[in-house]
């Protein structure tokens, strides 16, 4: 199913669904234009919120639900993602013990500056530290690569995240008439087998923040030739 492509004023805009325990499914809620998302976190609900901007599908477990409840929202929330995009990382957070992640979609947090988390002159793998990277979206992955650019003579073909696996690609696209550049990171469908992996043919570039590994990519000679 090809994911569906949202305008660039509906990128940020959260969709939000509610649990119905007598129906056993999600319900779209319609919401207003001004309210926040805490003011739907209730002990009695399950709710499940698409994030559009982080490819992101969040479900959250009142207090008062019941195991059963969180068993079959887990079942249908696959359902729900794959209408926005099959590459949606799904998560689940119980009400307070809520993830950075999440914290930061619902505006309860801001979102850190990466460049400027980690002051220290080392890296030091602390739960914080690794919550602060599992956030890392592809939105803002697609950015530090935008910033970071490609070598003359190479095309990047792979990113590798902390332990995510990602291939990347770039194609045209009309918009109002005009052809634009769009980027894209998406899950490898081929999976990769277990033990040492040899990139015979690629070359490996590691992106550095305060000697801590961000990201590598893995680049291959381009086979495109200007005219």
């Amino acid at each position: 199913m090809p994911e569906e492509e949202f305008p660039e004023e509906e990128k940020e805009k959260i969709i939000v669904f509610q649990y119905n325990d007598q129906l056993n499914e999600f319900q779209e809620l319609e919401l207003e234009e001004d309210i926040e998302i805490t003011e739907l976190l209730d002990p009695d609900f399950i709710l499940l919120f698409v994030d559009p901007s982080r490819y992101r599908v969040w479900i959250w477990h009142g207090s008062n639900t019941t195991t059963r409840m969180k068993f079959i929202a887990a079942k249908l929330a696959p359902s729900i993602r794959d209408r926005y995009g099959i590459g949606f990382k799904i998560s689940a957070v119980d009400e307070g013990n809520e993830t950075l992640g999440f914290k930061v979609a619902a505006k309860l947090e801001e979102e850190p500056d990466y460049e400027e988390v980690q002051t220290g002159p080392a890296y030091k793998e602390t739960a914080e530290d690794l919550e602060l990277i599992e956030s890392l979206s592809r939105e803002k992955i697609l950015l530090l690569l935008e910033k970071a650019g490609v070598p003359e003579g190479y095309e990047r073909k792979m990113v590798i995240v902390k332990n995510k696996v990602f291939g990347y690609k770039e194609y045209d696209r009309n918009y109002l008439g005009s052809v634009i550049k769009e980027k894209k990171l998406f899950p490898l469908k081929e999976e990769i087998e277990d033990g040492p992996y040899l990139a015979e043919s690629y070359i490996p570039r590691m992106l550095f923040s305060y000697n801590n590994v961000v990201l590598t990519e893995l680049l291959q000679k381009s086979e495109r030739k200007d005219n």
